[in-house]
């Protein structure tokens, strides 16, 4: 790979780290576990560069193969990802003031999201980074109806699961 591909593919990674943190955080639930993948997210988009041709933001595709990397491995070895382990998560986030009513209802949804399945997961976090479901649709290689579909299922599903 010559040097101005190697440049391009270093900018748009660091510029965009937090996409595959983010996905690395669905689906794993210890610090070794997401370092493993984050790695093998990167590998992954680092040998698929050459081919990504812009048709697509970098971003919509970073999360395209960010994420089929995660739900292959995750399909390949369901020994590292248990039910949940919240305590790494709550370290991260950032609340301007300690609000714990916040607080609970967010590790009530990440344990509610932790067990939905991969495909689930996926689309729920595109839909909670806010992409509209045009993205959401190509970056999981879907119609936007089918989409719009499975979000609503998702979310009765996680109702479901949050007021049972």
């Amino acid at each position: 790979m010559d040097k101005e591909l190697e440049h391009s593919f270093v900018t748009n990674l660091e510029q965009n780290q937090n996409i595959v943190h983010k996905v690395c955080r669905i689906y794993t639930n210890d610090q070794d576990s997401h370092n493993d993948l984050f790695q093998e997210i990167t590998i992954q988009l680092w040998k698929a560069y050459p081919k990504f041709r812009g048709d697509a933001k970098f971003s919509t595709w970073m999360y395209r193969v960010a994420l089929n990397t995660a739900i292959t491995l995750y399909r390949k070895s369901k020994r590292s990802i248990k039910t949940t382990d919240l305590d790494t998560i709550n370290f991260r986030l950032k609340v301007e003031e300690y609000d714990d009513e916040i607080e609970q209802q967010l590790k009530l949804m990440y344990a509610a999201v932790k067990q939905l399945n991969d495909i689930e997961k996926a689309l729920i976090f595109l839909y909670l980074e806010d992409k509209s479901y045009k993205e959401i649709a190509d970056t999981m290689g879907i119609s936007e109806v089918n989409a719009r579909v499975k979000m609503n299922r998702i979310k009765t599903k996680l109702q479901k699961i949050l007021n049972p």
